[in-house]
């Protein structure tokens, strides 16, 4: 046998290779896999980027007078409001402002899947949508009224707006309103101090103000949105009702009725005895002189406390009268307990 060192195993465990932090990695993938969005956890924004995506492309590489006349058309003016309201609506917001580079365009996969993800691809759509339109209007209709008014040149109702800017920014505010305190006021402080300075440089004055009406539309939706988890922990903390339970020694009713003569239903014990002039007589009997006298008994008679009272009650079928034995009497009475047995036969 071949001695081992103890201590030259120990130099070689320690010159191993070291072991890599597997469930840190993990963790920060996991992470960084939420600000993807995916099909299946994400759809609203992950087919709505494949759109912007394509969009974005073709406002990059395609030809430059069609790009322009794509967005002249999609533009939300006056003008286009009041023709065509929802074909401007929706078309303006299929192209993202300054390109997927732009802020805007860098923030709508992690805004609008985070929100998605909270309050699922209906209401996010819902916020993102009312969002768009509300600040939309809020700066186009003004801009009527002043050209109607005599403030404003006729030129400013063809003014071009579009982009997704207004929808994020709803979103981004309802998000803000979802997480706990210290990153909802991180949020809220940081798009607020973009609409600031929007507001401060003035170089677009439709967006400078549609921004801020944008985001308190977003704000405003925190009281309309549920949130997913909690409604799931909350439904998952009901507990279900409980079925009924029969006490020890209840009884059930009697489901099966009890035959009687011709057929007929009777209570339990009735049976016909035959008189001495051959007449028959209706009389009440006992169970213990029901079997002694050879009738059929019903089907729960006597069976309820078959074993003290702890268990059910028990089902058995219906015994089939056997022949009556002649016997007694001019004919033994068996003429009349044969009468009795045909009736007693299913038909």
């Amino acid at each position: 046998m071949t001695a081992v060192d103890p201590a030259g195993a120990h130099e070689d465990a320690s010159a191993g290779t070291p072991r890599r932090d597997v469930p840190g990695r993990r963790g920060r993938l996991r992470a960084l896999r939420q600000f993807v969005p995916t099909p299946r956890a994400t759809p609203f924004t992950f087919c709505y980027g494949l759109v912007l995506l394509a969009t974005a492309v073709y406002a990059e590489f395609g030809d430059e007078a069609t790009v322009n006349q794509l967005l002249r058309d999609s533009s939300t003016d006056a003008a286009h409001l009041a023709d065509r309201p929802l074909v401007v609506l929706v078309a303006s917001a299929l192209w993202v402002a300054g390109g997927l580079w732009s802020f805007f365009g860098l923030a709508f996969a992690p805004v609008l899947g985070a929100l998605e993800r909270r309050v699922g691809g209906l209401r996010t759509a819902g916020v993102f949508l009312l969002g768009h339109v509300l600040a939309t209007l809020a700066t186009e209709l003004p801009v009527a009224g002043a050209v109607a008014a005599g403030r404003l040149p006729a030129a400013s109702l063809h003014r071009l707006d579009y982009g997704i800017s207004f929808g994020l920014m709803a979103a981004l505010g309802a998000l803000a309103c979802l997480q706990p305190t210290r990153p909802k006021w991180v949020l809220l402080g940081g798009a607020s101090l973009m609409c600031a300075q929007d507001l401060v440089e003035f170089a677009d004055p439709l967006a400078s103000w549609g921004h801020p009406i944008a985001l308190l539309t977003g704000c405003a939706c925190h009281a309309l949105l549920r949130d997913g988890r909690d409604s799931d922990r909350a439904d998952a903390a009901v507990p279900l009702p409980l079925p009924a339970q029969a006490e020890p020694g209840q009884r059930e009713p009697s489901r099966a009725p009890q035959q009687g003569l011709a057929g007929g239903v009777s209570p339990g014990g009735v049976g016909e005895e035959p008189a001495e002039r051959g007449g028959g007589e209706v009389v009440r009997r006992g169970p213990a002189e029901a079997q002694a006298g050879g009738d059929v008994m019903g089907v729960d008679d006597g069976l309820h406390d078959a074993h003290g009272g702890e268990a059910g009650p028990v089902r058995v079928s219906p015994r089939v009268p056997r022949p009556v034995r002649r016997g007694g009497g001019a004919d033994g009475g068996g003429e009349e307990r044969r009468r009795d047995a045909d009736a007693l036969q299913p038909r």
